[in-house]
């Protein structure tokens, strides 16, 4: 699994990127945004509980794409800082809810207790509730510099990403899936293309709408995000299975326990392997017109099969 993995980035990445600097970067800058973005008021619990999720940590990948796919298209980090922030918050969001007793039912996340376990399912909730709601205020009151019809456009793939043809509707179709043996490998697809795909996909193309990207670019962009949302799925799959707890900061073996249809059980581990890479392989190639400027999102996407949490 490593060395088919080294090969997929040796082949498609310049050495000379150096990843892990560039995402610790990143890192700092969202890290530091979203604890402006979000101070304690009246109720305070509420407001706790709402930081206590967004700040617990994890890759920011998804807002990370954001400003990596702004700035691939000649946009700036400043004007998609605010739209990175609210995906964030998203997708925070889904993590709390996603670890409620009724849907995954889950003690830890990001290495910390979940939301609802230090304040309480109705919290909880609530405070999911509250970060989905602020996310688009915050794209809609913090963005400077960007004309208006693009705004729109961003708030349209926010909110298609998170409704009922995307995270909600396949995490529907999750939970009515689990315990049944005859879920087929095209079913499983479009669960986790809406419930993981989608989010991902909105944040690669509200980073390139942030910054006025043509037709051409946004098709490429959007197979780009497609092919690096379902292979992040599939070694996440991978993941429940062979990492430990420690390394996934949540529990692990989750699936096998909710007899949950999951990739390796379809195919085995190697051949699901095999096919996350097919994927990035197909999402890299979207990138060839646009040189090292590409840089980011080649490198992201090689790391999306090669992370071990």
């Amino acid at each position: 699994m490593v060395k088919a993995n080294e090969r997929l980035s040796d082949k498609n990445i310049d050495s000379r990127f150096d990843l892990k600097t560039y995402l610790d970067a990143q890192k700092t800058i969202i890290e530091a945004a979203l604890d402006r973005s979000l101070s304690i008021s009246k109720p305070e619990k509420i407001y706790e509980a709402m930081r206590y999720s967004l700040l617990a940590g994890g890759k920011r990948l998804r807002p990370i794409l954001c400003l990596a796919t702004c700035e691939l298209m000649g946009g700036t980090s400043v004007i998609a800082l605010p739209t990175a922030c609210a995906l964030e918050m998203i997708h925070t969001m889904s993590l709390i809810h996603d670890d409620l007793p009724a849907m995954d039912n889950d003690d830890y996340r990001r290495g910390k207790l979940t939301n609802h376990k230090v304040y309480g399912d109705d919290i909880a909730i609530l405070a999911g509730d509250g970060l989905l709601a602020y996310a688009f205020e915050y794209v809609a009151t913090q963005t400077q510099g960007v004309p208006p019809e693009r705004l729109i456009k961003v708030i349209i793939h926010l909110s298609h990403a998170v409704g009922a043809e995307g995270l909600v509707g396949g995490q529907v179709l999750d939970l009515e899936s689990e315990g049944k043996t005859d879920i087929s490998a095209e079913t499983l697809t479009f669960i986790h293309t809406h419930k993981t795909g989608a989010l991902l996909e909105a944040c690669v193309l509200s980073g390139a709408d942030l910054a006025g990207a043509n037709r051409e670019d946004l098709e490429r962009l959007s197979k780009y995000a497609q092919n690096i949302g379902l292979a992040f799925q599939i070694i996440d799959d991978i993941l429940d299975i062979t990492a430990t707890v420690e390394e996934l900061g949540k529990t692990a073996g989750k699936d096998l326990k909710a007899q949950k249809v999951t990739y390796p059980s379809l195919w085995g581990i190697e051949a699901s392997q095999t096919q996350a890479q097919q994927l990035v392989e197909g999402a890299i190639a979207q990138l060839t017109v646009y040189g090292e400027k590409a840089d980011p999102l080649r490198a992201i996407a090689s790391y999306i099969v090669t992370r071990k949490h």
